[in-house]
């Protein structure tokens, strides 16, 4: 339409054929507009098609990342994260909440590196760990499912990045991919059981935080295969109003400008001092103190998950009988 008007008026009107001052000025004034209005439409098309972009994205947010109910069977929930990638609305952190017939079940993962590269690892991981959760009764049988989605997963991209390699070059690629997974299930009186393969150890949250275990974790998924027997590591009890936090190593990574790591445990201790703190708002607190050390976004995915027991506590607690809190579990895993 501007084209149309703009060589109508060179053609068809007389005023464009003269030479005088007059002439010129309308004539600048005339192709002055037109040049506008194909500037404003240009904006407008681009702002449009960056809302098309901006919904897609939440939609695949949603699907990769679901967000999280408030509560899961009496647990308050919530989760935040801080990509590193700017302006991207999912990066290489996973998580999960899943209510089965064995108990609440969490997975937080993080996938190397960040960004459009992560999306496809984090939905391999994050869509098995969906259905093996309500499937296997073993939490170690639901960390071997994990480990072969990722191997299935990363296989099918070296082979689709590299179709025409030789099989040396594709294992040289799937060397330099892996997943650190920690997989926790809570159980009706609180009894907290672990699978960590390479993964930070959560805080528990009481008068201060604390690390929830101090034991060696498992290599991360997709570095080396799973040995023949997988530990389970016993955590003792989440109690009502107790607290626990998982975090991916992107939130103790963040740098500030002197070189500084960012001390989240004893931010984790300040925000819950807070008397009555929920979930949301001890995440808002944290990244608040994340961003002010850091003066910037992290340079790697910064991802949080809260749990609280607001269970009521009906009876009075008795210690677990079959194992000190910390004390590993093995058994073989097919």
């Amino acid at each position: 339409m501007w084209g149309a008007v703009a060589i109508t008026y060179k053609l068809a009107c007389p005023l464009a054929q003269q030479d005088g001052m007059g002439a010129r000025v309308v004539s600048s004034a005339v192709f002055f507009a037109v040049g506008t209005g194909l500037m404003v439409h240009v904006h407008r098309t681009l702002l449009r098609e960056l809302r098309q972009v901006r919904e897609v994205a939440g939609a695949a947010q949603n699907v990769l990342l679901r967000p999280l109910p408030p509560v899961v069977e009496g647990l308050a929930l919530a989760a935040g994260r801080v990509s590193a990638s700017w302006g991207a609305c999912v990066g290489g952190d996973l998580y999960e909440v899943a209510a089965t017939d064995h108990g609440v079940r969490v997975v937080m993962g993080d996938v190397r590196g960040h960004g459009l590269g992560a999306i496809g690892t984090v939905a391999a991981v994050l869509g098995s760990f969906r259905e093996a959760a309500h499937d296997e009764p073993e939490l170690p049988v639901v960390m071997r499912r994990l480990e072969r989605a990722l191997g299935r997963h990363l296989r099918e991209r070296a082979h689709a990045e590299q179709p025409a390699s030789g099989r040396a070059a594709q294992d040289g690629a799937l060397a330099e991919e892996f997943v650190t997974v920690l997989l926790l299930e809570i159980g009706e009186d609180g009894e907290l059981l672990a699978v960590n393969c390479g993964h930070p150890w959560p805080y528990l949250l009481k008068q201060r935080a604390r690390p929830l275990a101090d034991a060696e974790p498992l290599p991360p998924l997709g570095l080396f295969p799973l040995p023949e027997v997988l530990p389970v590591l016993r955590c003792g009890r989440l109690l009502p109003g107790e607290t626990l936090v998982l975090h991916t190593d992107g939130m103790e990574d963040a740098r500030d400008a002197a070189g500084e790591f960012f001390p989240l445990q004893a931010a984790l201790t300040e925000a819950a001092r807070v008397p009555s703190t929920s979930p949301q708002d001890l995440i808002d607190a944290v990244y608040a103190d994340l961003l002010r050390h850091a003066g910037r976004s992290p340079s790697d995915d910064a991802a949080l998950l809260v749990l609280r027991n607001d269970r009521k506590n009906d009876r009075e607690e008795a210690p677990l009988p079959q194992q000190e809190p910390g004390r590993r579990i093995t058994r073989p895993v097919s």
